[in-house]
């Protein structure tokens, strides 16, 4: 039972062996190749694949495609690109000049047959068409970031974004031009799993047209007897094994408060303090020294990869623990140097003596093994380095972000549990010490969301406040109309946090990081609103969701009330249409944990369209606001 990120990485691996299945002796002796991609096909490799690994894939060199490239004759050349006018129109270039001898071409999504003959038209103009290999539709268009984790596009995502879906001026071929990418790149996400599912969307927005244009797709694909996707056609078995999963489409407007929350876990933090973005976090070194004017910071890129075994275990964690962790991995890793070192000195490296001759022959094999565990150590050794950096600045950040206070009267205010007064809100936004501008802007948004009645006086107290402390107070406006249309005053429940003893183990050990002032939050386990829907929809009882099977002949309401009578299935595919967080993500793998536990075992995939963090999507709704005024 492989996951969604294993099975496109073997998708990926076997284009790079030229379409031909992975044996053992590739392994030993892959084919030298070029590789030769665009923009969407670098997003999709980068997350999976190191350069490293291409390398011992055979791959010697990889180049954009659109960028000035010399001939190499004798070469396969493989292209993993979409199939757009533009890429096109530079590959029959390359056919013209005659850069390669062998030509493989994958497309990301599947290309039309119009442009296959045009592609096929130029290649025999040029005389070229003996060179190209082999044509194959990839069905790779998503970027996997996690084995659970996938979202459509990164780089010119803006198209897909909360902004340009909820756009008072869409045109309506805009609309449909979104709706079939999101389509396309689903299409690919249920052809890599090698399942139909069932689809289950929410009603009367974006996400229900999704789930139309999807049913009609897969339909379409399954009646289609020359090539059905998903009849044992790669040889790979279905990744859900019998049961077929449950794709929960849901709308961003469902829950408006989440992205735009501060938060207290690890990943969470990254992707909103230091923009993690393709599992790619970016951190300014010399957080200490002021920048001399007109220097730019130096920064550092860190990769967070599902091989670091600390990330593995704590990116869900909340920040104090996983401070914890990296101390004692510093410290295990610290005692195992001084082995080292101790032993080096029992050798009498330091001194020449007889005692050390007669103790040589028991200590070569504890030799041995010392400098065997040297690579590891120092792996470890990066790794530590890496997350120490990476913890250092998310701490700085806090501290002078006071981000704890913020993350604390969030969580009360969305649990619902104490009626939290609006001077506390007032006082730390008129705290001129307390965030940035935008962290007050979020921080009132979610209030005045989860907040039933505003006076209008109140309210007029606080836009001055924030209007004082610099806020772009835009996304209000679009805010406040958001709220006129949609009723969410109770969805949140049971949040919030408790204050345990501050750091106590961290602060007596002298640890390297300085935590005095940043309160230690444990956060109470609850579900958010998606969280809370996909929970209904798993049980069957969700009967605001609409329902499509792409497999069932009959779509009347005779097929529905048949198939609620099977029990509903165990797997889900969470998809957010305008946007996904961090935040929702480790609450859905919370959700399927507590499952486990309870004896229901689940896998739930969750996908967005993009993942912007809180103040990309904070700009989004400014520009709506500034709209409507």
């Amino acid at each position: 039972m492989s996951t969604l990120r294993e099975r496109q990485l073997n998708a990926l691996k076997q284009m790079l062996n030229l379409n031909q299945p992975l044996t053992k002796s590739v392994a030993c002796e892959p084919t030298w190749k070029v590789l030769i991609y665009d923009r969407v096909g670098q997003d999709v490799i980068s997350p999976l694949i190191s350069i490293k690994e291409l390398r011992e894939l055979g791959v010697t060199l990889h180049v954009q495609l659109h960028s000035d490239r010399d001939p190499i004759p004798e070469v396969p050349a493989v292209y993993f690109c979409a199939p757009t006018e533009e890429n096109l129109g530079r590959i029959c270039q390359d056919l013209d000049n005659g850069i390669y001898d062998q030509y493989h071409l994958n497309f990301i999504s599947p290309i039309t047959r119009q442009k296959l003959e045009d592609l096929a038209a130029s290649a025999i103009q040029s005389n070229s068409a003996v060179n190209i290999h082999k044509v194959y539709d990839q069905y790779l268009n998503f970027i996997c970031l996690e084995d659970d984790l996938f979202i459509m596009k990164h780089q010119q995502s803006d198209s897909l974004s909360y902004y340009s879906i909820n756009r008072g001026d869409t045109k309506d071929t805009e609309m449909e031009a979104i709706m079939d990418s999101i389509v396309e790149s689903l299409f690919s996400v249920f052809v890599t799993l090698g399942n139909v599912p069932i689809i289950r969307s929410s009603k009367g927005n974006a996400a229900e047209m999704v789930a139309k244009k999807l049913d009609k797709k897969l339909r379409e694909n399954l009646w289609d007897a020359r090539n059905n996707l998903f009849h044992g056609n790669t040889g790979q078995v279905g990744s859900f094994s019998f049961t077929r999963p449950m794709l929960i489409l849901l709308d961003r407007n469902l829950d408006m408060a989440t992205p735009l929350h501060h938060t207290w876990t690890y990943q969470a933090l990254a992707h909103d303090v230091l923009d993690l973005s393709l599992n790619r976090a970016v951190v300014p070194e010399n957080t200490g020294a002021a920048p001399i004017a007109g220097q730019k910071a130096k920064t550092r890129v860190c990769d967070l990869d599902s091989k670091d075994p600390l990330w593995t275990e704590h990116k869900g964690s909340p920040f104090p623990t996983v401070a914890e962790a990296i101390q004692e991995d510093l410290d295990k890793y610290r005692s195992s140097e001084a082995e080292v070192k101790k032993l080096k000195s029992s050798m009498g490296l330091d001194g020449e003596s007889d005692l050390a001759l007669s103790m040589v022959s028991d200590n070569t094999q504890r030799l041995t093994s010392a400098v065997n565990s040297l690579p590891q150590l120092m792996e470890k050794k990066r790794l530590i380095d890496m997350h120490t950096t990476i913890a250092t600045a998310i701490l700085n950040a806090i501290k002078s972000r006071r981000l704890d206070s913020f993350f604390e009267l969030e969580e009360k205010i969305m649990s619902k549990s104490s009626s939290v007064e609006s001077k506390a809100v007032m006082d730390l936004i008129s705290d001129p010490s307390a965030g940035t501008a935008e962290d007050k802007m979020r921080l009132f948004v979610i209030y005045y969301l989860c907040t039933s009645q505003i006076p209008d006086d109140e309210y007029k107290k606080f836009e001055a406040s924030l209007a004082s402390a610099n806020c772009d107070i835009n996304p209000m406006a679009y805010m406040r109309r958001w709220k006129g249309f949609t009723k969410m005053s109770s969805q949140y429940e049971g949040g919030g946090t408790k204050t345990v003893s501050m750091f106590s183990k961290l602060v007596s050990q002298g640890s390297s990081f300085v935590m005095e002032g940043v309160k230690n939050l444990v956060v109470k386990k609850h579900k958010l609103p998606v969280s809370r829907v996909v929970e209904a929809a798993l049980c069957g009882e969700a009967a605001e969701l609409s329902w499509l099977d792409p497999r069932a002949a009959r779509t009347d309401a005779a097929a529905r009330a048949r198939a609620a009578r099977q029990p509903p299935p165990s797997d889900a595919v969470v998809f957010l249409v305008g946007g996904g967080n961090y935040i929702e993500y480790h609450n859905l793998l919370d959700f399927a944990k507590q499952q486990a536990t309870s004896g229901t075992p689940r896998k739930i995939i969750y996908g967005a369209t993009t993942l912007p963090n809180a103040s990309q999507f904070l700009k989004q709704l400014s520009l709506l606001g500034e709209e409507i005024q």
